[in-house]
């Protein structure tokens, strides 16, 4: 595979998190932004680890399948590292990112990666979902959307995630976070994260879920939520819930 020139969030968070996934314009994109804000390591293994919780407690409640938006990289305690007994669909938009995907999960039984816009679901592969995520839309399925509501406006993540409440089947859960305001304090730091980028306060987030019912936990910064033993000392950058769509 070409190596990249321009870096990519997926393998920054892949070099953050200690992977081997990535290249040297990931890197000195990591660094850049370490130099303008600080703690990117130790944010984005907050965030890892909250996607292990959310998926486990998804899994714990009879969930077998995922369907994964915005995957990244899938390594270093993704989705099918965590529910081991589960299939995973994982998806992206970037071509790099899904043909380093395809390479990691080669020979793979019961994890695969294509292209997937959660913003359009009709993009998703029909034979792919068939087999990664068997009954959509019959049976129960965990929806997992991180990394991309900050890169959504309102109208847009709104829109995208009732479309993914109607398309899943009663009893399905949605694993979901937030970009709260954090940034605004580091100017350069925010800058770099492109002009998309949106925090929101707290407040904010609930109206956005539309039909999604959150679970008893709410939306809390991601490392109080479900934390295994005390919180990590982390800033409050991002929120995270776990919701689901009840039964009709």
């Amino acid at each position: 595979m070409a190596e990249p020139d321009q870096p990519s969030t997926a393998r920054m968070i892949d070099f953050w998190l200690g992977g081997e996934h990535h290249f040297p314009a990931d890197v000195a994109a990591a660094r850049a932004f370490e130099e303008a804000y600080g703690p990117g390591a130790v944010i984005f293994r907050s965030l890892r680890e909250f996607l292990g919780r959310a998926v486990r407690s998804i899994a714990d409640a009879g969930v077998d399948s995922f369907l994964v938006f915005g995957a990244g990289v899938p390594s270093r305690g993704n989705v099918h590292e965590v529910v081991t007994e589960a299939t995973v669909l994982y998806t992206d938009v970037d071509p790099v990112t899904i043909r380093l995907g395809q390479r990691i999960l080669a020979g793979s039984d019961r994890a695969g990666y294509g292209f997937g816009d959660a913003t359009d679901i009709g993009t998703l592969d029909p034979a792919q979902l068939h087999r990664f995520v068997p009954g959509w839309g019959r049976r129960p399925v965990g929806v997992v959307f991180l990394g991309l509501a900050a890169f959504l406006d309102d109208d847009t993540l709104s829109r995208t995630l009732d479309e993914l409440c109607e398309a899943v089947a009663p009893g399905s859960f949605l694993a979901v976070d937030f970009a709260g305001e954090e940034l605004a304090g580091y100017p350069r730091a925010l800058a770099m994260m492109g002009p998309s980028f949106r925090m929101r306060p707290p407040a904010a987030f609930g109206p956005l879920l539309g039909r999604w019912e959150l679970t008893a936990d709410g939306v809390v910064p991601v490392a109080r939520w479900r934390p295994d033993g005390e919180p990590a000392a982390v800033p409050d950058a991002f929120y995270g819930a776990v919701a689901t769509k009840p039964a009709a």
